[in-house]
């Protein structure tokens, strides 16, 4: 057996309570938490991010297009304009577009014989893609549409049926102020209830027929309140805005969502800061954990490397040592640290071992979404500063005179 592999392994593995053992173990012990760490760190992070831009996104699309003097608030009613095919033939001219999908909002009051609540409700056409919202449905089920007339059912978030004293199948009235005459009155039923977790839609929107807005604004049938364009990939909503610029009617532009919910964006993008802090801080610790560690293992074993020079060691011999020593550290460490950090995720995963108040945070448990090439660069940089601290050891061992090494204590 190699002499420095035989040493190492005496100084790491022995049976007795040594100094250089616990110390080794210890180092070990940082750099499983160090990696761990930082893999949930990313893919809490990522799975917070994930989770709240796809509420969003499936409330109300990636894309909106609109009047170009329209509001580019939630809570204003849209200034109607016609159906063109020319958006509705988007996804043709743009594979990055998944769907188009009309819709129109209308601000009303809703009695039921208890009280009343003012909402938004979201008119949408029959084709309106409602598996983006299947999450969201927790009692009864979504609004039908009759091949004419317009539907007498809505949807309600949680919230607002709370709110109401409301469930599913009650009915309740609806009021839409006119301006300059009287309120328009409808009877509505109550189909299902749905929840987001985002406080600024369950406390306001409702989901209707776009033929009954269409009515009540004496719109005709083809005007709509907007398009929402759903795409196949969310990091391309600022391009794929520009580019339909100039396939857009006159009259009409595009918005992107994070444009007109900037407080929610901006928001999730100090997450990325999160993230880097905390894998910067980490990074620090397995740091200095290794170097101190080497150093501790060196000076205690100063008198040891003198006494193998004396005895016609090699610098190389000496230092193959200490590197076996560091390579137990990091192997181990990112070994188990890998499986640690993994393993909880998938934990918390399949069982939401940890839950948050949905109020503050928009979700009810941590999410979880692990992007693998993130836990590649973690274990390669991890790797690769273990392995230029390694180095530290080697100079020292090269500096040391036998002779003074064997009297140190």
């Amino acid at each position: 057996m190699n002499i420095a592999a035989y040493i190492a392994k005496r100084i790491a593995f022995n049976t007795q309570k040594s100094f250089s053992r616990f110390v080794i173990r210890l180092s070990i012990g940082a750099t499983i938490i160090s990696v761990a760490v930082m893999i949930l760190t990313m893919a809490f992070t990522n799975g917070f991010k994930e989770t709240i831009s796809q509420k969003v996104f499936s409330f109300w699309g990636h894309i909106r297009i609109q009047s170009w003097g329209g509001s580019r608030v939630t809570i204003a009613e849209e200034i109607p304009i016609r159906k063109n095919d020319s958006v509705t033939n988007l996804p043709k001219l743009h594979p990055q577009i998944k769907s188009v999908q009309a819709f129109a909002t209308r601000n009303a009051i809703l009695k039921s014989e208890e009280t009343i609540e003012g909402v938004l409700i979201k008119g949408v056409e029959k084709d309106y893609d409602f598996s983006n919202l299947k999450g969201f449905l927790i009692e009864g089920r979504w609004i039908n549409f009759p091949d004419s007339g317009y539907s007498n059912e809505i949807n309600l978030s949680q919230h607002i049926a709370n709110r109401l004293n409301l469930k599913v199948n009650d009915a309740l009235l609806v009021y839409f102020i006119q301006q300059g005459a009287p309120p328009r009155t409808r009877k509505l039923t109550v189909t299902g209830i749905y929840k987001t977790g985002i406080e600024e839609y369950d406390k306001l929107i409702a989901i209707g027929d776009l033929r009954l807005l269409q009515r009540l604004n004496n719109w005709q049938p083809e005007q709509i309140g907007g398009y929402e364009l759903i795409l196949n990939n969310l990091n391309q909503m600022d391009e794929v805005n520009e580019a339909i610029i100039p396939d857009l009617p006159m009259g009409m532009r595009g918005n992107t969502i994070k444009n007109i919910f900037p407080n929610i964006f901006d928001w999730l993008g100090l997450q990325n800061k999160t993230i880097m802090i905390v894998i910067i801080i980490m990074i620090v610790i397995a740091t200095l954990n290794l170097i101190t560690c080497l150093l501790i293992l060196v000076m205690e074993r100063i008198r040891m490397v003198g006494l193998l020079k004396a005895l016609g060691a090699s610098n190389w011999t000496i230092q193959k040592i200490f590197l076996f020593h560091g390579a137990v550290i990091i192997f181990t460490g990112l070994f188990f640290g890998n499986l640690i950090g993994l393993a909880v995720c998938w934990l918390q995963q399949h069982y939401g071992l940890v839950s948050l108040p949905e109020d503050a945070y928009y979700i009810s448990k941590i999410e979880v979404f692990i992007v693998w090439w993130q836990v590649a660069l973690v274990n390669a940089g991890t790797f690769l500063i273990c392995f230029l601290v390694l180095l530290i050891p080697t100079i020292i061992v090269k500096m040391i005179q036998p002779v003074r090494a064997i009297q140190f204590r």
